[in-house]
């Protein structure tokens, strides 16, 4: 499959058709340091991006490099806390790092697995909830089919591209999005685009 394939067949439904050609060349920045994926992804659960930033900024620099499960295993709460992190999320990042320590979650397999036997390991994590695990699918693993029906961005793109009357509830979105099979990561990354506040998302 080439991107360009996808792009044609998803052009076929018109009304992505409009939005792909606004948004121009799809491009996603994906990330290849797993576990550090999901650690700025439970630092950035429910923060708008400036805070988000900010404290994940503050994180690294409490380490020399992005630092290893076991690092954060032997990092005081209090430090932790002091960059800003909740209690509750640096029980989930102390949580993510011992179920890596103790082979519960094997994170250099993950790639090797199905989309839902991935999101199976990472939900059992705390913290880590279906939608952090389809992020984690399409922005570190690269996969091309999924469709995040809970995400309220991918949502709100469905409901103006398709001129509903009110906000799609799941289901419907996912009635929707069999048309875009087997590219549904790629048309949501344009539904995202699709929206003002998405801009930057890559």
């Amino acid at each position: 499959m080439t991107v360009q394939q996808a792009i044609r067949f998803l052009k076929q439904d018109h009304q992505l058709a409009k939005i792909i050609d606004r948004v121009g060349d799809f491009e996603i920045k994906k990330r290849n340091n797993h576990f550090a994926a999901l650690v700025e992804a439970i630092i950035s659960q429910q923060l708008a991006s400036g805070a988000a930033d900010a404290i994940t900024r503050r994180f690294r620099k409490l380490y020399p490099r992005f630092p290893k499960p076991i690092q954060i295993l032997n990092t005081k709460d209090s430090k932790l806390r002091s960059v800003g992190l909740s209690k509750m999320k640096v029980g989930y990042l102390k949580d993510l790092a011992r179920k890596i320590e103790s082979g519960d979650l094997n994170i250099r397999t993950l790639s090797k697995m199905s989309d839902e036997e991935i999101i199976a390991q990472l939900t059992q994590v705390k913290g880590i909830g279906r939608w952090t695990a389809e992020m984690f699918l399409i922005f570190s693993c690269g996969r091309l089919d999924i469709l995040p029906v809970g995400d309220l961005g991918l949502r709100k793109g469905v409901q103006l591209a398709f001129s509903l009357p009110e906000l799609p509830k799941p289901k419907e979105v996912e009635k929707i999005g069999m048309r875009w099979k087997p590219y549904r990561s790629i048309a949501t990354w344009y539904l995202w685009k699709s929206l003002q506040k998405f801009d930057n998302i890559g």
